[in-house]
């Protein structure tokens, strides 16, 4: 949310609502693509499960780390990818779409899903949770001005560390399938 109404602060609520909708459909296509596309990709790479799990279990502990410890410097988008978002008219690809809401955690989750996948049931209800977690993104995006009225700072901070520790016990649990897994 701090991210997205930043980089959207001069966007009437029209345009800010657009750029939501436009960032969470890009989202639904950049992670499909890597679920249905991820075999291929592993195969052609020679990744195991486990190093992705691995990897994506980093990532998302580094992501989460750096929302406990935001003076530490953890940021999605570098200062200088926020003035050039800045100074475009429409940031819904990038970087809304990507890093932001489908980044390489987010990548690695879905490219570790789908590898495990063996049936169409099993990719569709795949693709039903993707896209039900980018209606969720944008149902957040869309309610940001207001709940950050709401919330305030104080609440922005304590649910920003709430969200940080969370996302690191799902990296931790990501790295400790992946080592489970090797032995």
């Amino acid at each position: 949310m701090p991210v997205f109404l930043a980089l959207t602060h001069k966007n009437t609520p029209a345009e800010r609502n657009n750029q939501a909708l436009k960032a969470t459909i890009f989202m639904v296509f950049i992670l499909g693509s890597f679920l249905f596309a991820g075999n291929y990709i592993i195969n052609f790479y020679g990744i195991s499960i486990e190093g992705i799990r691995i990897a994506g279990g980093l990532m998302i502990m580094q992501w989460g780390y750096s929302l406990l410890n935001p003076k530490e410097g953890g940021r999605k988008i570098t200062t200088e990818d926020e003035a050039e978002a800045l100074e475009k008219p429409d940031i819904s690809f990038s970087p809304l779409a990507m890093p932001l809401l489908s980044g390489p955690g987010s990548i690695a989750v879905v490219l570790g899903l789908g590898s495990a996948a063996n049936t169409f049931e099993i990719y569709f209800t795949l693709f039903v949770a993707i896209v039900l977690v980018a209606f969720a993104s944008y149902v957040v995006l869309r309610v940001s001005p207001k709940a950050v009225r709401y919330l305030g700072k104080t609440g922005m901070t304590a649910l920003t560390r709430m969200m940080g520790f969370i996302a690191l016990c799902i990296g931790v649990q990501f790295i400790i399938n992946g080592v489970t897994a090797l032995f």
